[in-house]
């Protein structure tokens, strides 16, 4: 149960509400995280430059690759809503999230993602070579500011229990708990 319950689009502030509503025309549907950062509009508007961080990604990695990378990270850090939202994508591409086959690109990628939520301190050297083989100074940058919003996106909805939204229920791992 979320620590802090969701609101309603009609409690939220202006700023808020109009973020949400936003939200839902590029999307579809507002989440129970976007209504629990609907609580602060500033911080549902921090998170929510993942989005143009997203685009200016997956502009030079791919769709594939960009969303390995926050698959990889919600993985790590355990994050129950973003590892079952991406998960979700996979599956739906036509992927095993379970068993992916992963060129160099993406094994770097990924390694890299993970490895920003084990311990930015200690991306290699070897590691950083593998991303320069393929990225650009101005990508890697991009790439590691959207990593660090996808990571930041994990700690709100893993420290405040954040809900499962049902539409992801489906695409929950096998063997993780009904209540995360």
């Amino acid at each position: 149960m979320s620590r802090v319950p969701p609101i309603s689009e009609a409690q939220a502030q202006p700023a808020a509400r109009e973020e949400l509503q936003r939200q839902r025309l590029a999307h579809g549907r507002v989440t129970n995280m976007k209504l629990t950062l609907a609580h602060s509009p500033i911080a549902l508007e921090a998170l929510m430059q993942w989005y143009p961080l997203h685009d200016a990604v997956a502009r030079f990695l791919g769709e594939r690759a960009t969303t390995l990378f926050v698959h990889a990270i919600s993985a790590q850090t355990d994050c129950l809503i973003c590892s079952t939202f991406f998960r979700r994508l996979l599956i739906e591409a036509g992927e095993d999230p379970d068993s992916l086959q992963l060129n160099e690109t993406e094994r770097a990628v990924v390694d890299y993602g993970r490895q920003l939520v084990v311990d930015a301190n200690r991306v290699s050297d070897e590691l950083y070579a593998r991303l320069e083989t393929f990225l650009k100074p101005a990508q890697i940058v991009e790439l590691t500011a959207f990593g660090a919003v996808m990571i930041a996106t994990n700690v709100f909805n893993n420290a405040l229990r954040v809900d499962l939204d049902g539409y992801l229920q489906p695409f929950r791992r096998k063997g993780t708990p009904a209540g995360g």
